[in-house]
């Protein structure tokens, strides 16, 4: 994805549910997806509940940090993390941990609305110029760049589903909300998904 030449200033402002359901479209071979707190896992239960879809629970900035932990602990599965800008910031330090460790395996897409949305609206560092895909490939990201519309995200993601990572894909976002919320239960999001990786048996429903 280095020859990508979509910036964060001319990439269309798309909305995160129509992403997100675009997105697990095209999971067919049982891939991780770890979304990050607030609308980015609300918008994730919304599209299609999986067992293999772990919902952060007020854990800012975790999603990337976790999903590497599935990447490297299962390599021969592809692993998603869905994280928004602001909880990027709190973990940014997070880039370079995944660049030094290079799982062939993960995708990071960055939800960037500019706002910490669920909080009121107050601006991010990205409202104001910050550029993540820029600094994900300081960080030693060189397949890192921004989505230009719907259709450029959906080839993106094939390419990450085909190819060896770390990826990184900006995307803009509209301030549209989510659909609906997650279910907020720890023990039961935390166990779903441990069978989703096949490293728990549970009676606990789908």
């Amino acid at each position: 994805m280095a020859e990508i030449l979509t910036t964060a200033h001319n990439a269309k402002r798309m909305y995160r549910f129509d992403l997100t359901q675009r997105l697990v479209a095209r999971l067919t071979k049982n891939e991780a997806v770890v979304g990050g707190i607030g609308h980015t896992n609300f918008d994730l239960w919304s599209a299609g509940h999986r067992a293999q879809n772990f919902y952060m629970l007020g854990s800012m900035g975790l999603a990337i940090p976790i999903a590497l932990g599935v990447a490297l602990a299962q390599p021969d599965r592809k692993v998603f993390a869905l994280e928004g800008d602001g909880s990027l910031l709190m973990q940014l330090g997070c880039l370079a941990t995944v660049a030094t460790l290079a799982p062939k395996n993960l995708t990071i897409l960055v939800m960037d609305n500019g706002v910490y949305q669920i909080t009121g609206g107050q601006g991010t560092p990205a409202a104001g110029g910050a550029d993540y895909a820029a600094i994900a490939r300081g960080c030693g990201l060189p397949n890192a760049g921004w989505a230009a519309d719907e259709a450029d995200f959906e080839r993106l993601v094939q390419q990450c589903l085909e190819t060896d990572g770390p990826h990184f894909i900006g995307l803009k976002l509209d301030d549209q909300g989510p659909v609906t919320q997650t279910e907020r239960d720890p023990v039961q999001i935390r166990d779903r998904f441990m069978r989703g990786m096949g490293a728990k048996k549970s009676k606990l429903p789908g």
